[in-house]
């Protein structure tokens, strides 16, 4: 698989793409080949499985319905048998319960059919930095002069100390990940989150609101945290 380094210099990763339906299939494939990836497909469970330990993509796109086995078979008999890959699901469920088991049985994002491709590409690559390592060797991720040390569970802006809660801290850590990418309030939701929520997308203005007020110290370089109105938000150093 390839290191943070090389997916930083080269702007690829391995991806198996797995849909039984060959029109899917063959749009994600020429897509990703598009954004920079090299791609492999399968069309069922079995080949999926058979691919992840032969190819060991540096990430699978799996299908969840597929006519063999379903995805999260496939994720789980990847786990069994010691294989950490990530897997980011498609599925046509809006079921709640059907995102959280994939999430139990291994997976690491989902996306909801149908789906923009936009949004594929930055779901892959946000999982990517996670599981390449992001934050780098020291266990830090930076943007402009805001630091996260996720070993110590610190935060500092301008070297500045800054005191989050555990939500804020989530919730600046996913904002950082996607670092130059508008995340909607739905996905801050899902992943900040952790569908434990069951009330409006107005919970995330509130803490972006409160975030945006700790992240202003003196000395800082400026404002970080952005709204695209209508769209989301997206954490950016302008300066």
């Amino acid at each position: 698989m390839l290191t943070m380094t090389e997916f930083e210099n080269t702007g690829e990763a391995r991806l198996l793409v797995v849909d039984d339906e060959p029109n899917i299939r063959d749009l994600l494939a020429s897509s990703l080949r598009f954004a920079g990836f090299d791609v492999i497909t399968a069309e069922d469970g079995a080949s999926a499985y058979h691919q992840a330990q032969e190819e060991r993509p540096d990430l699978i796109v799996l299908d969840v319905m597929l006519p063999d086995m379903d995805g999260f078979t496939v994720t789980r008999r990847l786990r069994d048998a010691g294989i950490t890959i990530p897997v980011l699901f498609l599925t046509a469920r809006d079921d709640m319960r059907d995102k959280i088991q994939g999430l139990t049985v291994g997976g690491d994002d989902y996306v909801t059919k149908p789906f923009g491709l936009e949004e594929v590409v930055a779901r892959i690559r946000a999982v990517l930095r996670r599981t390449l390592g992001e934050s780098g060797d020291d266990g830090k991720l930076r943007v402009a002069d805001l630091v996260i040390d996720e070993d110590a569970h610190e935060v500092t802006r301008a070297g500045v100390p800054i005191d989050l809660s555990p939500t804020e801290f989530k919730l600046l850590r996913y904002l950082m990940i996607n670092q130059g990418r508008v995340v909607s309030k739905m996905q801050i939701l899902d992943h900040v989150w952790e569908y434990d929520w069951d009330g409006e997308v107005a919970i995330v203005e509130s803490y972006i609101s409160y975030l945006r007020r700790k992240l202003t110290v003196e000395g800082a370089s400026g404002e970080l945290i952005h709204t695209k109105r209508g769209v989301g938000y997206i954490l950016r150093d302008d300066n």
